[in-house]
């Protein structure tokens, strides 16, 4: 039994260093670009406690996190908090076909501002969503075509902003 609880203990405490010590050197030599993309965004997301300390962020780190929270159920979690720079981020890697797509969802709510307390948010969606509801299904399909490569954009944009990454 102790030579288990060791193990265990082992294996927490050495994942705790690798989160702890982010290596965006060696996370970069990756093949996949997903797992790339996948490991970028964990590390964001310890660093920020999931979005609830987004200001432990950095410019370029919130503009990745944003982009990456767009395909969770985006205006009903708190990562439609930030709905309204989501479109800005996307212009910032190069996806103006997907900004379009999430400005036009956007575009849905009162004065086309997405509200950003989550609760107040659900309320207006609960309100708008039956008149909404087409546009959001075309932006949505729209959205699944992937008409920008958001890894590929995202990749480029870590490596060419590569210091504010790497802390």
């Amino acid at each position: 039994m102790k030579k288990l609880f060791l193990f265990l203990a082992s294996l927490f405490s050495g994942n705790a260093i690798s989160q702890n010590n982010f290596n965006l050197d060696e996370v970069l030599k990756n093949e996949k670009q997903e797992i790339i993309v996948m490991k970028v965004y964990d590390f964001l997301n310890e660093k920020s406690k999931f979005g609830e300390k987004i200001e432990h962020l950095n410019s370029s780190q919130k503009t990745f996190l944003f982009i990456e929270n767009l395909e969770t159920q985006f205006y009903w979690n708190p990562s439609g908090d930030y709905a309204n720079e989501t479109a800005d981020a996307l212009i910032k890697i190069g996806a103006q076909k997907t900004a379009e797509i999430v400005r036009k969802a956007n575009s849905e709510f009162n004065d086309g501002k997405v509200p950003k307390g989550q609760t107040e948010r659900q309320i207006e969606f609960e309100i708008i969503e039956e008149k909404a509801d087409e546009i959001w299904q075309k932006c949505d399909s729209q959205f699944y075509e992937y008409q920008d490569n958001l890894t590929e954009l995202l990749i480029a944009f870590i490596i060419t902003n590569k210091a504010e990454f790497e802390n």
